[in-house]
Parts: C-alpha cells; structure tokens; sequence
C-alpha cells in the first residue's frame, strides 16, 4: 500500500462518497473512488461501488468496463465469489433509491445490471416487474419476457421473498385487473407461499385474499390462496373464516360447515363467535335440508347475540366491528317475528356502530362536515345530490331490478353518483351499463371507509344504501353517516343502523303497524316499492321429456337459494302434491343438490307422494336462460317465511300462476306486493291451509290457470309493478319529501 496515495483521500471519505451520491455529485463521489481504487487496488468493492456511480450517470458501458476490469485476473472460483459481492451492493443500492430515495427509475436500471449478472435471481426478476408497477410502465409483455412465471412454475423450491410475491400479485391485479394473465400469475406464485415470524405475510395474505373473491369474484383462487396460507397458519382464525366462507360460494357445503366448525372452536371473544357461528348456520342453510343442527346453532346464536348485547364491548377491532352488522341476517328465513327480528338486528348495528365511530372519529369528523352547512329550501336550478352505494350494481337480483330507475332518473332535476363497492377488479356489461347512466361513477374496493369519504367529499344530499347488512362494508360506510340523509331501498330489510333515516317500502310490504317497531322511518311509495319494464328472456334448454315428464302432468315449481328451504314449507308443498294426480315437483336453487334431494324425499314420504315425482335443476348457464327456463311450470310455489323477490317477479312477467304464503316481516310479503302489483289476487294465501287450498286449486283447475296467466300478460300494459317511469317519478317524489322534512327539522 502505498501511503502517500492514502493521504490524497479525505478523512471519512466513504461517508463523504454518501454525501456526494445522496446528492446526486456523481462526478465527485467518482473521484473518490478512483482515489480509493489507486490507494487499495485489491480492495474489489471499491471497482463495485465506482462501477454502481458510473451506472447511475447513464454511463452504462463504462460501468461494466470496470467491473470485468476487476474480474480479469480471478480465478472461477474467485469470480463466482466477487459476482456475488457485486450483486450484493446493486441489491443493497437498489432497495436504498426504492425504499430511501423513492426514484424507482435508478432502482429499475440498477436492477437490470443485476439481471445480466443473473438472468435466473427471481427475486430480482420480482422486484423487476414490482418497479415497473410502481413507475405505471408494467405491461404484461414485461411477465413474459422474463419467464417469471415459467420459472415458478417449473421449481418447486425456490428461495423467493413470499412478501415480495404477494406485494407484487396485488400492484400487478390494480393495474392490470381484467387481463388472464394477471391471475395466472397469481395462480402461479400460490406453491411459493410461504409464512414468517413477524406475520408481514399475513398482513398481505389477507387483503389479497378478499380483493381475489369479493372484487375479482374468483372465488377458487381465493380459496386455493387461503388454503396455502393455512399450510403455515393452520389454525389462524381469518383464514379459516374465508376458507369456510369460499367452500360455501363455491357449493362444497360440507367441507364449508367443517371448516366453519373449526373456526367456531378457535375464536375467543363473543363478537367473533357470533361471527363465527352465523358462517356455521350459513353453511347448514345452504344445504338446503337442515334440521336438528341448525335448531341447536340458532338458539346458540340468539344466546351469544344477548351475551354481546349485555356485555357492550366498545373497543372492538374494525373488521369484528363491521362483521356484526349482518350477524342477524338469517333470523328472518327462520322465524317470521319481525318484532324479534328486527330487536336483535338494531341492537347489534347500533353496537357496531358505536364501535365504528369510535375507530374513525377523525373520519367521522369529515363525513358529518355537513351538520355545519347552511340549510335552505332547495334553490331554484339547484339539483339534489342522489348517491347510490352499493356492491351488486353488475349482475346480480339488485342490479337487474335497480336499472330501470336509473334508466329515467331525471337529470334536470337530480344529480346521481354511484358507489360501486368491490367493483375495481371486476367487469361486465350491466356494470358498464351503470356507469354509463350517472353523472359519476366510483370504482371502489372494499377499504374500510374510502367510500364514505368520496361521498362526503360530493357532498351527497340523499344516500341510498342498496345492500342492507348483506355486504358489510356498506354498513361499515353508512354507520358514518357522509349524507344527511340516508335510506335503504331494494337490497334487503332494514339494517337497523342508526345512522340510516328510512326504509322504503310500499303499502303492502309492510303491514300497516310496522312503524311501531322499524327504527328507521318508513317513507311509502303509493303503489309499489320497485317497478320494472320487464326482463330479457332466452330460449329455454330444458323440456318436459328431458326430465321424465309426460306431457300431460302438472308442473309444479320453486326456485329459490337454500337458505330458503325449511320443513315446514316443503311438507305444504307435498300435501298439494299429494291431492294433485299426476304431478310434478321441479326444485331449483343453490344448495347442495343430493342434500335437497333427500331432504324433499324424507318429506315426500311421510306425505304418501312417490319421490320419483321430485325433479332437481341445477343452475341456468345464464338469467335469460333461467327466466325461459320457467316456461315449463303450470305452478310456483313461493317459500315462507322468506318468500322470492326476483324469482317472483320473473315468474309474475312469464304470465305463471304462482302460490305464495303472506306474512308479517318484510320478508314473507315480497310476492304479496308483487303480485297485487301485477293484478292478481289468485293465489295469496294468509294461512297454511289457504296456501295448500291455492296449490291444489290452480294444479287442478286448468281454466283458472288460463285466466290468470292472461290477467298477467294483459296487465303487463297497466300494472304498476311493469311501469317503471312512473315508479321513477314516485321515487324522485321521496326523495323531494326527504328533504323538504329535513329542511323542516332543522328549522
């Protein structure tokens, strides 16, 4: 070494280096590294660290020069080693103008000098396509140049950063959500998936997880997702809750209610077995012939439910929180008790509530700013702000039947904004559609509250909430309060949240004393709560002798989702099957289909009816499809207590006579105001008796079918279930009326 060389370097002169670098000096951190290489000419960091300087003035070729420059004289053996050094400082430098600096630009080129060193590092190949989302450049052409996902494809042991993939997997489907290839790299990285101590994956794991199922509806890479993190995580309780949740989207019911008995056994606190419980009855009523076991969940639930209540926790995590919302969603397919119902539902939203404001007060802070405007009559030229939130404006029983009230929405006098919640990874056309007929529209995700700040932020006057407690992110959203005004419509029953002012109803969904116990106000239109100029219907693929039934039988019919099957119900059904000769049953709905069909059997036994007379139907391939599918049915027999919706209205528009069982709950009475809406009365029992008395009636009396069947088509031109312009104008009347009391109050 020679000393008086070493005196021409500065004291430090490596931190000055930094100095000079952290500056962007290249030309005199080059100096000093030149210094350095002449001082200590076998110290090879120094070529790395001038070579790296060089590289980042864009003096590319020169950089490589002094790196083999470097190499010449090793040995293999030696240049193996000082490769890896290399790439260790390039690693390090890239990471530093990554995570430090923020110039993902200077990270991406030094990250490709690492590639040439290395053409298979994948997590340099990783971090590659991760600079690239970051600086908006990625393409999918990027994926395939470098063969990432051949490499993970073809090694099954790789020393991959799982953080880096899952990181990367979610920036690749934001920017590039509708492309295949984007989740046949997520499909990819699934094996490579591996947990850490610090639970960081997890951290990533989860979010990922939901935006591949609620927002991309894939539910099979969601699931397949989950199980891989349950390999490291076996009995981590979020995991278990999505994967109990996915086997019962995508119909494994049995597997679904295994895997929610688990998570039940595993959870600790009361609000999480209420949740966990409520996934366990969710799985058993999906079945679609449950019994015993679902009696036993139920009371369970009702007993934790109380326990909650009494115990009034109000330091509940915000996804616990937001999960309470819709704990109470099946009581209503079990017990026609609205009273009840409705009790248990309002105290567990204004528990979760609670709990929601006190997790964003800040927030809740912005959303309410409009407490402090100043509040007038609507000035002349001036439009209401209409908001609509919700996660089924795409295909979907809400998203078919809302459309026609946005189709004529009055634009002179109202502004419309939609919130589509879990809408960014997933397209289709009804959502196009959607997006098409409003003054703006928001692609969102399911964030904790993003939505609720967009709409304060527009300055929403009227919120319509069209999800109820069926989706809890819109609950979580609402319990907020961003609008003065917030109503539900459409969706579901009420959600009991405080924060929410009406429930829009008609003069038949509710009977005339629900004020008394509906905590929200019931704003009622005069004819109906929903109208529709009708529906697209297809060319049916199902015929009477694909199914073994002879042209002269009575076609009895019910397609409705598992949840809605009960005994109770099923034996009504059997007793009109019993007193109809040569009849029918085709039963259709999700659930699982040898479950349905035993249970059917078990009840058609006991009523003396040949089970060979039950006829299951999976699903249609499309709605169209499915509507011309009803064709075959002379009778739909409606479910009780929880009738159909859409199924009823489709049946009402393809002119069939249909049976339905009225009730007390907003539930039990959807068919009744859908069909005195239509024009008919035939077929609306108020009792067990009338129901069978009905069903035996139009399965015999074949002119009495005809007659309502043209009663149906011919009201098609007057009835108010079938106009939707005027149903339009009545709505827009409420949303006048909304305001003009709000006025009032605040005055």
């Amino acid at each position: 070494m020679n000393s008086q060389q070493l005196q021409t370097l500065p004291p430090n002169w490596e931190e000055e280096a930094k100095k000079y670098l952290h500056n962007n000096n290249y030309v005199q951190a080059a100096q000093l590294y030149e210094q350095a290489i002449e001082a200590e000419p076998e110290i090879k960091s120094h070529y790395w660290h001038l070579g790296l300087i060089l590289l980042l003035k864009g003096e590319e070729v020169e950089a490589q020069t002094i790196w083999l420059l470097a190499m010449a004289d090793g040995e293999p053996d030696e240049i193996e080693a000082w490769t890896s050094d290399l790439i260790q400082v390039l690693e390090t430098a890239a990471e530093h103008y990554r995570l430090e600096i923020g110039d993902y630009v200077k990270a991406w080129v030094i990250r490709q000098h690492i590639r040439e060193l290395q053409p298979d590092n994948i997590n340099n190949l990783l971090h590659l396509v991760g600079l690239s989302t970051l600086r908006q450049t990625y393409t999918e052409e990027e994926v395939i140049e470098l063969g990432i996902i051949d490499i993970l494809k073809s090694k099954t042991e790789l020393d991959v950063d799982s953080l880096l993939l899952l990181q990367i997997v979610n920036n690749i489907l934001d920017q590039s959500p509708f492309k295949r290839l984007s989740y046949d790299f997520a499909e990819a990285v699934i094996p490579h998936i591996k947990g850490n101590e610090d639970d960081s994956v997890l951290q990533c794991l989860i979010p990922l997880i939901y935006k591949l199922a609620y927002s991309a509806k894939n539910y099979p890479l969601a699931l397949s997702f989950t199980q891989q993190g349950l390999k490291s995580y076996p009995e981590y309780p979020e995991l278990l809750l999505c994967c109990a949740s996915f086997y019962q989207d995508l119909c494994e019911f049995s597997e679904g209610i295994e895997t929610a008995k688990l998570y039940y056994s595993v959870v600790t606190t009361l609000a999480d077995q209420v949740y966990a419980n409520h996934i366990l009855m969710r799985g058993l009523m999906s079945l679609g012939a449950y019994g015993d076991e679902l009696d036993f969940a139920q009371a369970r639930h009702k007993a934790l439910i109380q326990s909650l209540i009494e115990e009034q926790p109000l330091d509940l995590p915000t996804g616990v929180t937001a999960r309470l919302f819709s704990s109470a969603f099946f009581f209503p397919y079990l017990q026609d008790q609205p009273e009840e119902n409705l009790l248990i539902r309002h105290q567990l939203a204004k528990l979760a509530q609670t709990n929601t404001e006190s997790s964003f007060k800040e927030t809740v802070a912005q959303c309410r700013q409009w407490q402090s405007r100043v509040l007038s009559p609507q000035p002349l030229g001036k439009k209401l702000k209409i908001g609509y939130l919700s996660h089924c404006l795409l295909n979907h029983s809400v998203g078919w039947l809302a459309r026609w009230l946005f189709q004529y929405h009055d634009h002179e006098n109202f502004e419309i904004y939609a919130y589509m919640l879990g809408a960014e990874l997933y397209q289709n056309d009804l959502k196009r559609w959607y997006m098409s007929k409003v003054d703006k529209a928001y692609q969102l995700g399911l964030d904790d509250v993003s939505a609720a700040e967009k709409i304060a932020e527009d300055e929403i006057d009227i919120l319509i909430d069209l999800d109820s407690i069926t989706l809890t992110n819109s609950c979580q959203n609402l319990a907020l309060k961003p609008a003065p005004i917030q109503a539900t419509w459409l969706g579901w029953d009420s959600s009991c949240i405080p924060a929410i002012d009406y429930f829009i109803a008609d003069p038949y969904v509710l009977p005339d004393d629900a004020e008394n116990y509906y905590p929200q106000k019931i704003m009622r239109l005069p004819h109906t709560y929903l109208a529709i100029n009708g529906f697209e219907v297809a060319v049916p693929d199902i015929r009477r002798d694909m199914l073994g039934i002879p042209n002269d039988a009575i076609i009895y019919f019910t397609a409705q989702r598992g949840y809605k099957y009960n005994a109770h119900t099923a034996r009504l059904q059997m007793q009109i099957l019993s007193a109809v000769p040569n009849s029918y049953f085709i039963i259709k709905g999700v659930a699982d289909q040898e479950s349905l069909k035993q249970f059917y059997g078990d009840i058609a036994g006991s009523e003396g009816v040949n089970p060979d007379r039950l006829k299951t139907l999976p699903l249609s391939p499309t709605e169209a499809i499915h509507r011309a599918n009803l064709a075959i049915a002379d009778v739909v027999l409606d479910t009780y207590p929880y009738n159909g919706a859409t199924t009823t209205m489709e049946t009402l528009w393809m002119g069939i006579p249909m049976v339905t069982r009225v009730g007390q709950q907003f539930a039990a009475r959807n068919s009744y105001t859908m069909m005195i809406n239509a024009g008919i009365t035939e077929g609306i029992a108020w009792t067990d008796e009338e129901y069978v008395e009905w069903g035996v009636k139009l399965g015999t009396d074949e002119n009495l079918r005809q007659q309502v069947a043209w009663k149906l088509r011919k009201n098609r031109q007057t009835a108010p279930l079938w106009n939707a312009k005027q149903f339009t104008h009545e709505m827009e009347n409420a949303y006048q009326q909304m305001w003009k009391n709000y006025i009032e109050d605040k005055h």
